[in-house]
């Protein structure tokens, strides 16, 4: 068996106002599946399906310190789209961020939260993915991470370097997963992380301790007596196996 990933979940204190931005980013639904916590899924979408890594906004009070590891890059189909998305993101409440990035042909922007997000110049590589391109996580070893993920999942690797690692879902379809390869070390909690499910017919348990056989570790974010495990990958980016759906 293996595992496949669902959903980013993102740490807020607002989850509420959080997740209307992101919805508006997106052009996605909204639900909530309970107190302090925002769903967040294009609209007709069935769950779960690799077309689209939706996203769960998650009421946390510990505030933002740090860039994030992990953020998500919005695709454009032309430089008139990527100016016209930014204007219309900037008036929803994101603000210019730098992270360093210098002088690119992307935009870096953060969301009401800080959470840093980028608008990607057109490239033909995420013309199919729908609105987000990609996942991006901050690693110091993209061929290591590359070993870890694409056997902890079923997503199929397309690229390896020194620099970067790139996989997209078995059916290629959806957005990337791309592991970015930055001299930044890890010091706190990600404030967002990867939701993987087995698939129906697997087991949380049994795949929890497959994915420590492949180098994953337990991890304690306060998260007590949950029905999921959470673990950090290789590099210490936490993560959670959810249960089969």
């Amino acid at each position: 068996m293996t595992t496949r990933l669902v959903q980013i979940s993102m740490n807020a204190r607002d989850d509420s106002a959080v997740g209307r931005f992101w919805a508006e980013v997106l052009g996605w639904g909204i639900d909530s599946e309970g107190p302090g916590v925002t769903n967040l899924e294009p609209v007709g979408f069935v769950y779960p399906d690799p077309v689209a890594v939706c996203i769960d906004v998650v009421r946390a009070t510990d505030p933002k310190t740090v860039k994030n590891r992990l953020h998500i890059d919005l695709a454009t189909t032309s430089a008139a789209h990527q100016a016209e998305l930014v204007a219309r993101l900037k008036a929803l409440g994101a603000t210019p961020a730098d992270v360093g990035q210098g002088d690119v042909p992307w935009t870096v922007l953060a969301d009401p939260e800080g959470n840093e997000f980028c608008v990607l110049e057109p490239r033909e590589r995420y013309l199919d993915t729908g609105p987000m391109a990609a996942v991006v996580v901050d690693c110091a070893d993209p061929r290591a991470m590359a070993g870890f993920w694409g056997e902890a999942m079923d997503w199929t690797v397309h690229e390896v370097t020194d620099d970067q690692a790139v996989l997209r879902s078995a059916r290629s379809v959806g957005p990337y997963l791309e592991f970015i390869r930055t001299p930044d070390e890890k010091t706190v909690k990600n404030r967002l992380h990867l939701d993987l499910r087995p698939y129906p017919g697997g087991d949380r348990v049994e795949e929890a301790a497959r994915l420590r056989a492949l180098g994953a570790t337990p991890a304690d974010v306060g998260q007590g007596d949950v029905p999921w495990t959470v673990l950090a990958d290789p590099e210490g980016n936490e993560f959670c196996v959810l249960a089969p759906r």
